[in-house]
This record gives structure tokens, sequence and C-alpha cells, in this order.
């Protein structure tokens, strides 16, 4: 693949984390980088445009300097840079359908951290029309692994396709997650289930992630893979896995117009409370 990624710069302290992740990738796979710097927030008030003028001449220094580093740490990586005024979330949303990968921050810092951008990610990871990584303020050097979660549907072949090639060619192990969660009858949450039905929803889980693994081995005969079958909550049991891994990666369903700002449950819980780095598929 060689279409470019888009990665989203502010002045958050997860930008280097971000670009790191970004630039690294785009070595590995000769791809081009633009970066791009939105200033938000106008609302036409009198004496606003100098404010404006000021704020894209000091966006567009930020990520000059970005692109001078990048050069001299990956000399054969080509750069590009824009910044504009409007809306983060539109202007990144439409930058997505020119690129093969948008990368963005979160400054989730992990379970006692503070969050203090707001849902952004979430709504751009929902309107992209390319796959979202997003990179928490979290440092994960020296985790191994990718895991992806697999329901059987259409959107998690593709987070599968792109999971297998993203582990085949960084040489790490995959695993391949599918979990299901019992029906639970109010006043009944504790319910103890028959073991016929507990039996029958584990060997239907374990069938459908047989079946969309059944072509990875032969598109990468030298990939480990491991199938984890789990009862229980699937944001959890992602989470428990991605916490030791340097990449989780999910599908996420569209909806038509109402995509551009809602995230499949599932996505939408994983991204709120990231464990690693996390790809989103469409």
């Amino acid at each position: 693949m060689n279409g470019r990624i888009v990665v989203g710069v502010a002045g958050a302290p997860v930008t280097p984390r971000v670009i790191e992740w970004a630039v690294a990738r785009a070595k590995a796979r000769a791809q081009p980088i633009e970066l791009v710097s939105v200033i938000g927030g106008a609302l036409g008030t009198v004496g606003e445009a100098d404010v404006i003028t000021a704020a894209l001449d000091a966006a567009q220094s930020m990520l000059d300097a970005h692109a001078e580093s990048i050069r001299a740490a990956a000399p054969g990586v080509t750069v590009t840079t824009r910044v504009e005024a409007g809306n983060p979330v539109g202007v990144l949303v439409e930058a997505s359908t020119h690129a093969a990968l948008l990368v963005i921050g979160s400054d989730f810092r992990g379970p006692q951290g503070p969050r203090v951008r707001g849902a952004h990610g979430i709504r751009i990871a929902a309107g992209s029309a390319c796959p979202v990584v997003v990179v928490p303020d979290f440092d994960v050097a020296g985790r191994s692994g990718i895991v992806v979660g697999l329901d059987g549907s259409e959107t998690s072949e593709h987070a599968l396709a792109f999971a297998a090639a993203e582990a085949d060619r960084l040489g790490e192990k995959l695993t391949a997650v599918g979990v299901w969660t019992p029906v639970v009858a109010p006043r009944n949450s504790l319910a103890v289930y028959p073991e016929l039905y507990v039996t029958n929803m584990q060997a239907a889980t374990e069938e459908v992630l047989a079946l969309a693994l059944a072509g990875v081995a032969a598109d990468y005969p030298d990939l480990v893979v491991e199938r984890v079958v789990r009862q229980g909550y699937p944001s959890h049991v992602i989470n428990e896995y991605a916490k030791g891994a340097r990449l989780a990666v999910l599908g996420t369903h569209g909806r038509g117009a109402l995509a551009r700002f809602l995230l499949g449950s599932i996505s939408h819980e994983v991204l709120a409370d990231l464990a690693t780095v996390t790809a989103v598929v469409r």
C-alpha cells in the first residue's frame, strides 16, 4: 500500500508519539505522510481575524518543525504539511477520503489519567473513510503481539485483513478474539446458565472464529495465530488482551449519515478506555 498517511497534529503532549508511530509505518511501507493541523473555535467576532491568522501561522511553524525532524530522521519518507481553519472533526474526516490511513492522538493516559480533549477522536473514527489509528498518551514500548476482535461480520473481516498484514509485517503473533455474551434477563443478572446453552454458545463462537481465520494461513503461512473464545463483554475482553499488545484492531459498522457521529458500542468503549495503540477499520 503506497497511499498517503494523514497525521492529525495538535499542540498536545501525545503529538510526538503520534508522529513516531506514523513515521515508523511510513518507513516500513514506503508511504508519504501529510501532517494536518486544524485551528477551530472561530465565531466570526470582531477582531477575530487577527487571532486566527496568528494561530494559523503558529500551527504552520509547528508543522514545519515536525516535518524537518521527520526528514532528518527518515530521509526516505516524503512529508507535506497543511494547516486549515475549521472544525477539526470535519477537516480530518474529509482528509480521510484521500488517505490510506489516518493517525490521531488521544489524551488518554491510562485509567488514572484525565481526559481533557473530549470525544473528537471517537467522532473522527466514526466518520473516517479510511482506517483510523488512535495513539494513547502512554508508552507501549516493549509490548508484543497484535490483537483483533472478530464477530463474523464483514467489517470484522476487514479488521482481520488489516491486523494480519500488520502482524506479518512486524513479525508478531496475531491474537484473534471472539467473545460471546449470554442473554441477561431482568432481575436475573446472576443467573446460572444451562450447560447446553453455554456449550452451544462457545461452540458457535469458535466456529465463527474458525471460518474467519480459514484463509489467513494461506495468505501468511509464517504467521503465528492464537485463537481466543471467551464468555464476557467484548470491549472488556478485548482490552484485557490489548493491555500487553502493541496494537489492537477493531471493525466498526457504518450507519449512513449517522455514522459520522456514531461508532458501534464496542469500538466506542474501547476507544474511550484505550489499552494500547488501536486501529478502527470500516
